[in-house]
């Protein structure tokens, strides 16, 4: 899909997860969210350390070493805003798209050319803005011209056994009837949009 702006679509959604991030306080770090058994710190963890390791793979680093999830310190909202606002600044240069990037946290060997790299990194921001929003009791809104293209990539993300897997990106499919796009992308990438209730 080489011809999806996803650079300025991916900025779009880090930004929304900053600003959702940026609302996070100490008592919310405990909160159960829709990942898995992933508490709001785990997700931002898990967020932060995505950041760095896309950043590094458009630079070529294939280290599996930098996709292991990361300490947040004393401050993880910092953390994790320092950890976006770098991956921004890295997929601005000029040229990103049409790197290769390894990818080692998705199979030995796995590489991409950059503006699919971004596309998964976008994908995974749309939904993780999501969860984040889930888990503050709040919600997060996307304008059409971003849910197209997160539909679009959602569809092609890797079903059946690959979703079973410990540590997959996302989980199997959830069967979901409601008309919102963002509930719909939510539910084919393993997430029940009615998250607490279910």
């Amino acid at each position: 899909m080489p011809t999806i702006d996803f650079v300025s679509l991916d900025r779009r959604a880090v930004t929304a997860s900053i600003e959702l991030a940026t609302g996070v306080t100490d008592a919310d770090l405990a909160k159960p969210t829709p990942c898995r058994a992933w508490t709001l710190y785990g997700l931002l963890a898990h967020m932060t350390t995505q950041h760095y390791g896309f950043a590094a793979a458009s630079r070529g680093d294939s280290n599996p070493e930098v996709w292991k999830l990361r300490d947040l310190g004393d401050n993880p909202v910092d953390a994790y805003v320092e950890s976006a606002g770098h991956v921004l600044e890295v997929f601005a240069e000029e040229g990103v798209t049409e790197r290769i990037f390894p990818l080692p946290e998705f199979g030995p060997d796995v590489k991409a050319p950059g503006h699919q790299a971004i596309s998964f990194h976008f994908i995974d921001y749309v939904v993780h803005s999501w969860d984040l929003a889930k888990a503050l009791g709040t919600t997060v809104d996307f304008t059409q011209d971003v849910l197209d293209p997160a539909w679009a990539v959602a569809q092609i993300v890797p079903v059946g056994e690959a979703r079973l897997i410990p540590g997959a990106a996302f989980g199997p499919d959830v069967e979901w009837s409601g008309s919102g796009q963002l509930d719909r992308i939510v539910a084919l990438l393993g997430r029940s949009p009615a998250w607490p209730a279910s």
